[in-house]
């Protein structure tokens, strides 16, 4: 498994902001991408944002223009800037190397909107 720690993860209100933070190993830092993704009880682990090592980003269409992904490469963190939540972004996120095979296996960040 990755060595990494996810947090930052909360109860808000609705239109509510939260910033994850994951603090990665260095052997664990994927040079070529790392990722935030989600996962709800009884459903599949998905996507919802991805940063390059030079900084391309991609975004859920679900959270783009709210979500805003970054990196602090020497420090080897990884970082989610979340705004105007909505109670459909009610999830354990979790952040992962992006050639990882199981996203969603950490221990995770619980963000529950109400």
């Amino acid at each position: 498994d990755v060595q990494l720690v996810e947090s930052g993860g909360g109860s808000v209100q609705a239109g509510g902001s939260l910033k994850l933070t994951c603090v990665v190993s260095r052997i664990d830092w994927d040079a070529s991408g790392m990722g935030w993704y989600k996962q709800t009880p009884g459903n599949d682990c998905t996507l919802v944002s991805a940063i390059t090592g030079d900084g391309r980003t991609n975004y859920a269409a679900s959270v783009k223009g709210r979500f805003t992904i970054s990196q602090e490469i020497s420090n080897y963190t990884l970082n989610l800037q979340m705004r105007d939540l909505k109670p459909e972004d009610t999830a354990v996120y979790y952040c992962s190397p992006a050639s990882y095979y199981r996203p969603c296996s950490g221990q995770g960040t619980q963000v529950t909107v109400s």
